[in-house]
């Protein structure tokens, strides 16, 4: 969670007080009339909880209605930067991938690094169902994983567009973790080294063992210097200040360096790949 988007759920949740205040309720005479538990507004109006629209309806309902629109606009903002997997996926897993590829398509230069698993724009279909399979398990979404397997196998599609540039950096971690059977993994490697010299694909390979001058700590996607997108176990964070997104071009240009391309990215694939016991 990043500071400017606490400090936003704590102004949010300051403003909530405000109304509470002014229409002469307490927190528990407030929580009674909406059928709350006693603390949840103390939690909303304190930024340990972040509200949902329905949440937010319920509240000026109670206190003031006309502050409707001005409380939803500033949760959309808060939701533009941090927003959990648990309301992403909330539609399931067909609708996040037709999200990000909303997103993928409004820009010209992508970059991607991975720490720990393939970047789903390079995905075999059979690692894509198991990658899906663990996602939804852990945030109890709904299970329309062959779907969501379809929509991620057409957001590659942009891949092949002219005009597209992206560029794939891959820590050899992530060659090595097997979230599903040995022999979808032997797949998925040898879909990697086939993307190599795709004209509008730059895939390196960051070797293990390899001197970094920083930490690859977890994930992240750079759209045109203007969007970093970050992946968490809980959330999903969008940075769009300049002062947010410069940590991440510096280590992307770190990363970069001490990656390995072209042959040397097939060599560090095949010892993965030899690695696998099938």
């Amino acid at each position: 969670m990043t500071s400017d988007y606490q400090r936003g759920r704590t102004a949010l949740g300051q403003r909530l007080r405000e109304l509470r205040i002014q229409a002469g309720l307490s927190g528990k005479q407030l929580a009674a009339q909406l059928g709350w538990p006693a603390s949840k507004v103390s939690k909303l109006e304190h930024g340990r909880q972040a509200p949902t629209v329905d949440d937010l309806r319920a509240l000026t309902d109670a206190v003031a209605p006309e502050a409707v629109t001005e409380l939803v606009a500033r949760l959309r903002a808060l939701e533009t930067h941090y927003a959990s997997w648990r309301r992403q996926l909330a539609a399931g897993t067909r609708a996040r991938q037709e999200a990000w590829q909303l997103t993928e398509s409004s820009a010209q230069l992508v970059r991607n690094f991975e720490s720990a698993c393939i970047p789903g724009l390079l995905q075999t279909p059979d690692y894509a169902r198991w990658m899906f399979e663990r996602t939804t398990s852990l945030h109890r979404s709904p299970q329309d994983i062959e779907e969501g397997v379809r929509a991620r196998i057409q957001r590659q599609q942009l891949l092949y567009e002219p005009g597209r540039s992206f560029h794939f950096l891959v820590w050899e971690a992530a060659l090595r973790v097997l979230i599903c059977p040995s022999a979808v993994m032997a797949a998925q490697l040898d879909r990697l080294a086939g993307v190599v010299g795709l004209d509008t694909v730059r895939l390196g390979i960051v070797p293990l063992g390899v001197p970094l001058p920083v930490v690859p700590s977890h994930g992240f996607w750079i759209y045109d210097d203007a969007l970093v997108m970050v992946e968490t176990i809980g959330a999903e964070l969008r940075l769009v200040g300049v002062a947010e997104i410069d940590p991440y071009v510096t280590v992307w240009t770190a990363l970069e360096a001490a990656a390995e391309y072209g042959a040397g990215a097939h060599r560090v694939l095949a010892r993965s790949r030899a690695a696998l016991v099938l």
